[in-house]
Formats: structure tokens, C-alpha cells, sequence
């Protein structure tokens, strides 16, 4: 079907929607279904847990607090919900942190024992 050209600048003609238009004219049954059972999994699956992890019933150190503390503040200046490895060293380093001599080991012993 062919249509006329508009002249440049003319407002396209909207025809009124029928009387008798009911949504489940208009709606993409599939679609819909589609979008509730992906939201029904989400729900079920625990992944998207909005959890504030200094609220847990854990005991935090002083020094886990303040790490927390720093990366929340570095997530609100920086406007970065997922901060980078590269910024989190950089937090650290802010706040005084540093690689000690014997780091590569002390690493291997810990990842050792937590698989224990």
C-alpha cells in the first residue's frame, strides 16, 4: 500500500483508537508471560538479595568497617555501582594500605587453608 508523501514539516494524522479496543487487543500475551515468569525467577532464585552487609549478624572488625565505609563512599563520589579491582586497590590505598614483602606467600597459605 502506498501512501502520499507529506509535505516537510506536517504532523502525522492519529486516528482515534476504537471504542470497542480492549487491551488484550493490544497486548503481546507472549511476551507478557514471558516477562512474569522471568520476574517470578528472580524472586524465587535469591540472587538480587539487597542486603547491607554491615547490618548482617556478623561482628565486623574496625578495619572491615572502615574498608566498607570507604568503598560505599567511593561508590557515591565516583557514581560507580560496580567499582573496578583497580579502584578497590585504589581505596585501599587511600586508606593506608600496602603490599607487605612476604605477600605472595601469605596469599597461598590462606587460599590453602580456606579450602581446607
Amino acid at each position: 500500500m502506498k501512501t502520499a508523501p507529506r509535505p516537510s514539516g506536517a504532523k502525522p494524522v492519529i486516528s482515534p483508537a476504537p471504542a470497542d479496543l480492549q487491551p488484550e487487543d493490544w497486548t503481546n500475551r507472549r511476551a507478557s508471560e514471558q516477562a512474569h515468569r522471568a520476574a517470578t525467577a528472580r524472586q524465587v532464585s535469591g540472587r538480587r538479595r539487597f542486603v547491607d552487609p554491615t547490618t548482617c549478624e556478623r561482628d565486623y572488625s574496625g578495619e572491615e568497617i572502615e574498608f566498607m565505609h570507604a568503598m560505599h563512599e567511593y561508590k557515591k563520589s565516583s557514581g560507580r555501582m560496580f567499582p573496578t579491582w583497580s579502584e578497590v586497590l585504589e581505596v585501599l590505598q587511600a586508606l593506608g594500605y600496602q603490599k607487605a614483602e612476604s605477600a605472595e606467600s601469605t596469599v597461598s597459605s590462606s587460599i590453602e587453608a580456606m579450602s581446607a
